[in-house]
């Protein structure tokens, strides 16, 4: 038996579980490049901008953020661009930019979350019109059935589960990482952030003496 027949034999229920398998291929594959491409090294970055900070090469600072993708990226320039306000305020400025940013980043992820819950759903479905369409012919034959005219209708019966499971679970561990790869992002964002308020405070107090002196 081929795998178009295997699929057909499943019966219209294989119509959205293939949807779902399409959906969930699309997502991860955008997730993931997406995801890849915000990726740097945050170290880096931070000593960078540390280094414009103590020249007091804010422009620089700002245009390297501008340049550069990712969150961290995001954040950092939310915080410059208020640089000469309270600290409380900075710290609002890199809040409200760091949701932003990880509202871009879990794009999508809640479909895919959808897709792996919903395509067992179809699948199990798909099972049980099946078995009621076997009973519904052993009925009408008067229950004049032998065992192989039974298990044939289970079976096929049974595919539309396998492929639903077979869509689902990939799709759940698909999201589950994708979910750690934002989550390692989110812990990166963070930390950054703190640095880049205490950096802020430290290169304003330096400034402030400088001037003094």
């Amino acid at each position: 038996m081929s795998f178009y027949e295997f699929v057909v034999k499943g019966g219209v229920m294989m119509i959205p579980i293939a949807i779902c398998s399409f959906i969930a291929v699309v997502i991860v594959v955008e997730r993931y490049l997406t995801l890849r491409k915000i990726s740097i090294n945050s170290r880096k970055f931070v000593l960078k901008v540390r280094s414009h900070l103590m020249r007091q090469r804010i422009e620089d600072a700002i245009l390297m953020c501008r340049e550069t993708p990712g969150p961290i990226a995001g954040i950092t320039r939310a915080a410059l661009l208020k640089r000469d306000r309270p600290r409380e305020e900075i710290k609002e400025a890199i809040q409200s930019a760091g949701q932003a940013e990880v509202y871009h980043m879990e794009k999508y992820l809640g479909i895919l979350a959808t897709v792996a819950g919903t395509a067992p759903m179809f699948g199990f479905l798909g099972t049980v019109t099946g078995m009621i369409q076997a009973f519904m012919q052993i009925q009408s034959r008067g229950g004049n059935v032998d065992a192989g005219v039974l298990a044939g209708g289970i079976w096929e019966a049974l595919i539309t589960t396998a492929a639903g499971l077979s869509v689902g679970i990939p799709a759940l561990i698909a999201y589950n990482w994708l979910q750690g790869k934002v989550e390692h992002h989110v812990f990166e964002m963070q930390e950054s952030s703190n640095e880049l308020l205490d950096m802020m405070q430290e290169t304003e107090a330096r400034h402030d003496l400088h001037n003094n002196a």
